[in-house]
C-alpha cells in the first residue's frame, strides 16, 4: 500500500509543470534617446535665454553656465523608470533677474513639445 501512494505521489510531481518567469528587458534605447534629446533641449535653452554655457558634463548630466552675474546649472538623470528627470538651479545675483530660471524653463518645455 506505501509503495502504491509513493508511486501514485511521484507521478503527482512528475505530471507538474513549472514555468519561469520571462526575463525583464528594460529599453535602454528609448531612455538614452530620451536623455540626448533632454541634453540638447537644455542647451537650446540656455542659449535661448542667453546663458554661456562654461562647463558641460554629458556622464554626469549636468550644464553649467552664467549670465552676466547668475550662475545657471542644468541636471539630468536618467530615472528607473525609463524616464529622464530635469532640474535648473540659479545662484549668484538672482535678484538682477528673478524671472531667469522661469524663461530657461520655459523654453527648454518649448523645445521638448510640451
Amino acid at each position: 500500500m506505501k509503495s502504491i501512494i509513493v508511486i501514485l505521489f511521484a507521478m503527482l510531481i512528475n505530471g507538474c509543470t513549472y514555468y519561469q518567469p520571462a526575463p525583464v528587458v528594460y529599453p535602454t534605447t528609448v531612455t538614452t534617446n530620451k536623455f540626448n534629446q533632454s541634453w540638447s533641449a537644455v542647451i537650446g535653452a540656455f542659449a535661448d535665454q542667453g546663458v554661456q554655457i562654461t562647463t558641460q558634463d554629458q556622464g554626469a548630466g549636468i550644464i553649467q553656465g552664467n549670465k552676466e552675474s547668475i550662475n545657471v546649472t542644468g541636471k539630468i538623470k536618467k530615472q528607473a523608470n525609463g524616464s529622464v528627470r530635469i532640474q535648473f538651479d540659479t545662484a549668484g545675483d538672482t535678484d538682477s533677474d528673478p524671472a531667469l530660471i522661469n524663461r530657461i524653463t520655459r523654453s527648454y518645455n518649448s523645445r521638448m513639445g510640451r
